[in-house]
């Protein structure tokens, strides 16, 4: 069969490109053939020349490239520390430094606001740094080639790359691929949860080769966060940096200026970090979610706070059955961001404040504007770096209700 990414060295194809702004994926984009390519591995600005790889995915022709060598350099070029950055796509801005992809993320949410009207001079804050560069993960997902090598594939070539030490990984992390490796030939990719700041640790699936120096299958593992414990099952999220998810839950708390007198609601409450954790501030939580291992994970975690009621169910549905008056709510959606029935069950309710939780920046963009045009004023966005080296981007965003 041909291959479809070209690899024999006399069907390569390259071009030398001069690089435009970020793209969705956090690649840069170029012109190329009459229209546009997205290119791995460069900055805005900088002359290169990179590899084009054509190809079909989900039955669609598809061009990009990936940057081989750079002509004229961008000043915030730096030389990525990991070995395998570039053959490994997990890591999309290891090239640029820290300060710089600080400031594009801050860009990104500012972009995506500027195409709605609605947020015209929305206060779009500094991305607040992590308290770590590197080595910040409590969750690896790894796939498993070749005999029982751990490593992950690259996004464009869909090449497997094996992988002995990551970057972006907990220590523990790296222990247990350490340990993992090259033994774990009976499946096609292990998931490695650890609690940052307990050590615990959860390795799914089951592996029975008796040269892996440690337990696999736990079904659950537990982590600390402000000084609460949380027990995480394998199917429930929990936020993938525990430093950085701190300093979140304290500026969404900040945000809401709660008195103890107020009735917070928690939607897509998760383990319960935000509704424990500022239970304490509040008269009374109603913490919603609709996964079934996280609201069990959730009332064990919460079994000695009063004040929290825990409800399983869609967001969008609990929310247009409340019967209770809300004063301030937390909206972290999934990356799709809120359902558009949770929006109108939020607009009839009219809770004072609202925190919104977004791991995407257009999906946030496109929320916020249902909310300012059903009554709200966005107070503040702030962009938060729960993932350094990639383009992924967290933000909070601070609205009150203004009739």
């Amino acid at each position: 069969m041909t291959d479809p990414l070209r690899t024999n060295d006399e069907r390569k194809e390259y071009a030398q490109l001069r690089l435009g702004p970020v793209g969705d994926l956090g690649d840069v984009l170029a012109d190329f053939e009459d229209g546009s390519i997205s290119v791995f591995g460069g900055i805005e600005g900088e002359l290169v020349k990179a590899r084009i790889y054509r190809y079909r995915r989900r039955r669609q022709d598809m061009t990009s490239a990936i940057v081989v060598e750079v002509i004229e350099p961008s000043p915030f070029r730096v030389e990525p520390p990991c070995p395998y950055f570039g053959m490994c796509s997990g890591c999309q801005w290891q090239h640029i430094s820290y300060p710089h992809q600080l400031d594009l993320k801050k860009r990104i949410l500012s972009d995506k606001f500027r195409k709605f009207d609605s947020l015209e001079g929305v206060d779009v804050l500094s991305t607040c740094p992590a308290p770590d560069e590197f080595f910040y993960r409590n969750h690896a997902r790894f796939t498993v080639r070749f005999g029982g090598q751990l490593g992950f594939s690259n996004r464009i070539t869909r090449r497997f790359v094996r992988i002995d030490k990551c970057l972006l990984m907990a220590p523990d992390i790296n222990e247990a691929l350490n340990g993992l490796q090259d033994r774990a030939e009976e499946t096609t990719n292990v998931s490695v949860r650890v609690g940052f700041s307990t050590g615990d640790r959860l390795i799914q699936p089951t592996l029975l080769n008796p040269d892996i120096p440690f337990d696999t299958g736990q079904r659950w593992y537990i982590e600390k966060m402000k000084g609460r414990e949380f027990r995480v099952a394998s199917p429930s999220f929990f936020q993938v940096n525990t430093l950085q998810a701190e300093q979140m839950i304290d500026l969404v708390g900040d945000y809401l200026q709660l008195s103890g007198r107020e009735t917070l609601v928690d939607a897509y409450a998760g383990v319960g970090t935000f509704a424990s954790i500022l239970a304490p501030r509040s008269k009374k939580v109603i913490a919603i979610e609709e996964s079934v291992s996280a609201v069990e994970d959730a009332r064990i975690g919460t079994s000695d706070i009063g004040n929290i009621e825990y409800i399983l169910g869609k967001s969008e549905e609990v929310l247009m059955d409340l019967n209770d008056s809300v004063d301030a709510l937390i909206l972290d959606p999934p990356r799709v961001g809120c359902h558009p029935d949770a929006l109108d069950a939020v607009m009839k309710s009219q809770p004072a404040k609202i925190a919104y939780v977004s791991c995407d920046p257009s999906s946030l963009a496109r929320d916020l504007d249902i909310l300012v045009r059903g009554g709200y004023r966005v107070e503040v966005a702030q962009p938060i770096d729960m993932f350094p080296q990639t383009y992924h981007i967290e933000c909070v965003a601070s609205l009150h209700f203004a009739g």
